[in-house]
């Protein structure tokens, strides 16, 4: 059985659902929350991906900007 939310089967089973019924409801509940914590922690990883993919532009950038300098001070 997954895990559920206690408060909202005690709730339900308070206003007359069946034990059955109570924990599917609570097991739903749960899953969905679930899933949008995990749906929000791929949210922050592609951004934090998209951060790393612009740092690395602006490295490349600025060793091929530091190279020609370089170059043309001892050329």
């Amino acid at each position: 059985m997954t895990t559920m939310i206690r408060e909202v089967y005690e709730a339900l089973k308070e206003v007359g659902a069946s034990d059955e019924k109570a924990a599917a409801a609570a097991e739903a509940i749960q899953a969905v929350r679930e899933e949008d914590r995990l749906r929000h922690i791929e949210e922050r990883l592609t951004r934090i991906e998209g951060r790393i993919v612009l740092l690395q532009w602006m490295l490349g950038f600025n060793l091929a900007i530091s190279m020609a300098v370089l170059f043309k001070l001892l050329v």
